[in-house]
């Protein structure tokens, strides 16, 4: 092979080519057809130098070697924000495209950047791959401040605005004290942080009168606007909601919000916390848990309806409040219409369980099948036996748990083996006892009698049992789940006083439909080899309850354990020698 000298005889150079670097000692194919061969530069496979063969009429491109241009064409338009030092202005189309007008973009849409316009153009192309990098192109930035604080911690805020219960309203303040010095401005809000976030971003050029939002968190209805002023001044009236507007959501760029206020403490309710905190945000989050680097919910606040009261598990032991909720709420936070339960991040801690026993018949079996039944679970289980006194063995049965509620289950119960231990009580509620079902097999009645209750630990410690039903003198609700089967019919003395008792409370309650023919069907229905007793000791609680007229006083005597057996003695003597001792 023998190097081959340079040579510009029938080469064409155009202005702009950096000679110096060109191989000019290329030569065609002598075997070839004439061609006039076209070389590229480094944006085009035109633009280069051109080597022309005598007669030639037909082009062909050659890919290399190529040409560096190193000047700037008089086609540019530039727009004000871009950066002009590092974008390569040497670029120019290919010349055997039709005439248009080159759109390139900037880092965040394909227009925004600077045109090459081929004279006599109109049509415009986009080039996609090249991009100039620009800067801010917002006159202004605004920050709605929350009252949370943090106002003043975005840099070169122009102005600051109050945040006016809903963002329509706020956003149209702003335009309006912003139309005669602003065409676009940047809304930020002083609940988020704006450390990294890019402000040269704009909008493609079909999107300028756009409102464009940026979320939040993740959350699509964030804090941060990007606004074309007289447009939304001119158009946002007719708008009864701000979701009605023409809105931009931008994908991908979110921007996070300053950590909200978390009052963690020990109340068995919400209620009384939320009423009495001193708010400072338009969010908090009230917690029993450490929820430490747990990740949150976004609520977004562009409206009342959209502020909601989130519960984060199923009783609620972290709840995210907004402000403006406070004032709807009287005895619980369901006094405000918006409540948002679908997030469920968290697992509340399991409530303990206490077996509560003082002797009756089969109460090792139910206390066998309640083990068995927890297999697997989480939640700790307790025995508490032979207490005398209803009230102290309840109040014994809390001081064993260590959890704010527990599950009671009494000694005639033999629980359902799925019942779902993983239960809560609301905490969004007042504090209050749950009296779950119970099936009689007696008399088939289901209700909350005999059924296992979730007692508040601390108003069962403060209760001193004045009325007739421990469970019911206090705050309560009952949840219809059937919590196991309920066998008191094991001997007749205990039948007869479960019957005894529970038929002067029915009795007391009356007139009252529901009791009344729960009444009637413990007096007409007794079914099993005892169930004579439960019919009779129904009747002589409604005959005792009609020969002390009601005295309230004679019928709490029914509380404890002695007097009944002393007034069973007299009213049915023959229970001594049928029942076990």
């Amino acid at each position: 092979m023998i190097p081959r000298r340079p040579t510009r005889a029938l080469w064409q150079t155009p202005n702009g080519i950096e000679e110096q670097e060109f191989d000019f000692s290329w030569h065609p194919d002598e075997t070839e057809p004439a061609f006039i061969y076209q070389f590229g530069t480094q944006h085009q496979r035109t633009g280069g130098p051109r080597y022309v063969m005598p007669g030639a009429t037909e082009v062909k491109y050659v890919t290399t070697p190529r040409a560096t241009k190193t000047t700037q064409d008089p086609h540019w338009v530039v727009p004000d924000g871009a950066d002009t030092e590092t974008f390569d202005w040497t670029w120019h189309p290919d010349e055997t495209e039709p005439a248009f007008i080159y759109q390139f973009g900037t880092q965040h849409q394909r227009t925004g950047g600077p045109r090459y316009v081929v004279p006599g153009a109109t049509e415009v192309k986009y080039v996609d791959q090249i991009h100039i990098k620009t800067h801010s192109v917002a006159t202004a930035i605004i920050e709605v401040d929350h009252l949370d604080g943090n106002v003043g911690k975005i840099p070169d805020t122009t102005r600051t605005a109050r945040y006016f219960d809903n963002y329509l309203d706020t956003l149209r303040r702003i335009a309006k004290n912003a139309a005669q010095d602003h065409e676009f401005v940047w809304i930020c809000s002083s609940i988020c942080d704006y450390t990294d976030f890019d402000f040269s971003w704009h909008p493609e050029q079909w999107q300028a009168t756009m409102l464009h939002v940026f979320a939040s968190d993740g959350e699509k209805f964030g804090d941060t606007f990007f606004m074309h002023v007289p447009t939304f001044q001119y158009r946002a009236d007719s708008c009864e909601l701000l979701e009605w507007y023409d809105l931009n959501f931008v994908a991908d760029i979110s921007v996070p919000r300053h950590p909200m206020p978390v009052i963690t403490h020990g109340e068995d309710s919400m209620v009384d916390i939320v009423k009495t905190q001193a708010w400072q945000g338009p969010l908090a989050l009230f917690t029993v848990q450490d929820l430490v680097d747990h990740p949150l919910v976004t609520v977004p606040l562009w409206r009342e309806k959209t502020r909601t009261i989130v519960p984060l598990s199923q009783g609620a032991s972290s709840v995210i409040v907004p402000r403006s909720a406070v004032p709807f709420i009287k005895t619980q936070l369901y006094d405000y219409p918006h409540i948002d339960r679908t997030k469920k991040l968290f697992k509340d801690d399991p409530l303990d369980i206490v077996f509560i026993a003082n002797g009756e018949h089969g109460a090792d079996h139910h206390w066998t099948v309640l083990t068995q039944s927890m297999a697997g679970q989480a939640n700790p289980i307790h025995r508490v036996d032979g207490v005398v006194g209803r009230v102290a063995a309840y109040q014994t049965a809390a001081k064993q748990s260590k959890t704010p509620w527990f599950f009671a289950v009494f000694a005639k119960l033999q629980v359902n083996q799925d019942f779902d231990w993983s239960w809560q009580p609301d905490r969004m509620q007042e504090a209050k006892h749950y009296i779950f079902h119970a099936y009689n097999p007696v008399n088939h009645l289901v209700y909350g009698h005999q059924a296992m209750v979730a007692y508040n630990v601390s108003m069962t410690l403060a209760n001193t049992g004045e009325g007739l039903d421990f469970t019911l003198d206090q705050p309560h609700e009952v949840v219809p789940l059937v919590s196991g089967t309920a066998y008191y019919d094991n001997d007749p003395w205990l039948c007869w006083r479960t019957a005894f008792r529970e038929c002067i409370k029915l009795r007391h309650s009356l007139p009252d439909v529901e009791s009344e023919y729960r009444l009637e069907q413990w007096l007409s229905r007794g079914e099993g080899v005892n169930g004579v007793w439960s019919m009779r000791g129904a009747q002589d609680a409604v005959d005792y309850y009609d020969q002390v007229d009601g005295d309230f006083a004679a019928l709490k005597k029914s509380y404890e354990w002695s007097w009944l057996a002393s007034y069973a003695m007299m009213v049915q003597p023959e229970l001594v020698t049928q029942s076990r001792t």
